[in-house]
């Protein structure tokens, strides 16, 4: 996986807002989370968002998250579900629910 340059990020943004029909709400989501998760990684926006919703804003993007955005970001330790999870085993069960009490959209300063 190569890191993705701002400017693809800005690149991937344009073409989408070219190429969309629909709610223009879920195409601005869409490219948020494709900024915000270039700096914190994908784990961390499977803690934040549901996988539905992630397929939904990838395919608003024409992208896949996990090719394309660092696993753990440079600002991971901002979430609070990432820190929640340090020292917790089984990513995969939290992001599923199974572990109660981490998924969280919260952000600390920092």
């Amino acid at each position: 996986m190569t890191e993705i340059s701002h400017r693809k990020l800005i690149e991937i943004s344009l073409e989408s807002v070219d190429n969309f029909k629909g709610d223009a709400h879920q195409l601005e989501s869409a490219i948020g989370a494709l900024v915000v998760g270039k700096r914190v990684g994908w784990k961390v926006l499977y803690l934040i968002h549901d996988k539905k919703t992630l397929r939904i804003y990838e395919k608003h993007l024409g992208i896949i998250f996990r090719e394309i955005l660092p696993e753990v970001g440079p600002k991971a330790h901002k979430s609070l579900a990432w820190t929640a999870l340090e020292g917790v085993r089984g990513f995969w069960k939290a992001v599923k629910g199974e572990i109660p009490g981490i998924r969280t959209p919260e952000m600390k300063k920092g």
